[in-house]
């Protein structure tokens, strides 16, 4: 995933910037980077690494030099951005969100039309920042070139552009990533979380629809590009990755968590001591759901942050599930011989919940009853780099599907999806045993869409039903 943001003022940017795109650090793991532009001394970049370290440690000295009127930062799961580019357009820096499916077959054919070349990263990899710029660069300006990009790319993309004239951003074709617009005396903002530029001043403006490509200078936001009809934002948003001050479409993240945790209780038979939420991002399921279900909400344990680096950004998978373990500190007084019912955002591969689970029987419970916050994932993230696996079977319902059948080639996924059928009913079970809870019972997806408030068109639902 990843997150964005950008500053056109009348006065210097910096300062705005930095905080703006601090407030991006719950999308991104890896890379974080800042430029900005200054009619004197033209183009200035820093970008730094923040697996172990804060955005704000990193960028510390940089904020105190940099200048301009116009910036754009990002977090960053994986590419180093934002990245500087010279071309036919000028000089420009640019920053993206998503995934590209089919980077071969574009790469390929950028060769195959002339002569090109791409820096490979570390890991062998090409910068799909990089990529992006490549195919903006086959048009003769930057407003075909961001149409071309979004027409060509297989998957999604969301990217932002700074010129000496202005910010160019545009939002992926399909809208499954926002794109926002805040306002204020001295200028504009983009961003990623409508959050994030409230503290700094800034008002809402106008939210980007899908495809929507605008340049914003200090003066005003120009829409270059009017938005199409049909969107597919990424409902992992509200369940997940987004922080709860946000909001995506008008619908709040805070709130959406309750109406789920609420709709979930409604379904459920189990009467445990209290209900607790996984921190961070189930505790709004769990107090929507002890609210509905009349059962205590409790934070049996605490989640130690100051000193910790987030689970997920480690490279090596045994060194999340212990650094996610290690942040998990008891509160015996309400664990022992306690009935407890645990809401999770998600159950991915399985291998965290099933620590935390020991952890608590270990810790004295009697029982520990499960509820993830949204349906089994069954199809592997197409579009926001949700999982960077290398394979769907790294997901727990696609190898416990394999248990099932034997095959993974021929199955009919429909099936597993359907949480009336015999075959989720079974799946489920033999997820419950594996990974072992006392139950376990997942959202399902009508109810999770009601949580939301869109009409399911309007929604990505791709990983739990494989609907595009």
């Amino acid at each position: 995933m990843g997150g964005f943001f950008g500053v056109a003022s009348k006065n210097d940017c910096v300062f705005d910037l930095f905080f703006g795109t601090d407030y991006h650090s719950h999308l991104g793991t890896r890379r974080a980077g800042m430029a900005v532009y200054n009619k004197s001394t033209g183009f200035e970049r820093a970008i730094h690494n923040i697996e172990n370290a804060p955005f704000r440690t990193k960028f510390d000295k940089d904020v105190n030099e940099m200048k301009g009127h116009l910036g754009i930062g990002c977090i960053s799961d994986y590419e180093p951005q934002p990245l500087l580019v010279r071309s036919h357009h000028g000089t420009y820096a640019i920053m993206t969100v998503g995934k590209i499916n089919n980077l071969d077959e574009i790469v390929k054919n950028i060769f195959e039309s002339g002569h090109s070349h791409f820096l490979e990263m570390s890991g062998g990899d090409i910068n799909a920042t990089e990529l992006v710029a490549a195919v903006i660069n086959q048009k003769d300006n930057l407003i075909d070139g961001l149409k071309y990009a979004g027409d060509i790319i297989d998957g999604s993309m969301s990217i932002a552009i700074l010129t000496p004239k202005g910010i160019y951003a545009a939002r992926d074709r399909m809208g499954r990533t926002p794109v926002v617009i805040g306002k204020k005396d001295d200028g504009y903002c983009i961003s990623f979380e409508s959050f994030a530029y409230l503290n700094l001043g800034y008002y809402d403006h106008k939210e980007l629809g899908p495809g929507e490509i605008v340049v914003v200078t200090p003066e005003g936001v120009q829409t270059l590009v009017s938005p199409g009809n049909q969107m597919k934002i990424c409902t992992f948003l509200w369940i997940y990755y987004g922080y709860p001050s946000s909001s995506y479409e008008g619908i709040s993240v805070e709130k959406m968590r309750n109406n789920c945790g609420a709709l979930m209780a409604k379904r459920d038979h189990v009467k445990p001591d209290s209900v607790a939420g996984v921190p961070d991002s189930g505790l709004a399921h769990a107090i929507g759901y002890s609210n509905e279900s009349g059962i205590p909400f409790a934070r049996p344990f605490i989640k130690y942050t100051p000193t910790w680096p987030r689970s997920f950004m480690p490279t090596m998978q045994s060194q999340r599930d212990l650094i996610a373990k290690m942040k998990l500190i008891p509160v015996h007084d309400l664990i022992v011989d306690k009935s407890l019912l645990l809401i999770d955002d998600s159950i991915v591969r399985g291998t965290q919940l099933r620590e935390t689970t020991e952890f608590l029987y270990q810790s004295g419970a009697r029982e520990v009853h499960i509820r993830p916050a949204c349906p089994p994932l069954i199809y592997g993230c197409r579009y926001l780099n949700f999982s960077r696996s290398t394979s769907e079977m790294e997901l727990i319902t696609r190898r416990v599907i394999k248990e099932i059948t034997g095959d993974v080639s021929n199955v009919h996924l429909e099936a597993y999806a359907n949480p009336d059928s015999p075959e989720y009913k079974d799946m489920v079970e033999r997820i419950r045993v594996k990974l072992n809870f006392t139950s376990l019972a997942f959202n399902r997806l009508d109810d999770m869409i009601e949580a939301v408030g869109l009409p399911k068109e309007k929604l990505c639902t791709y990983c739990w039903d494989g609907v595009e």
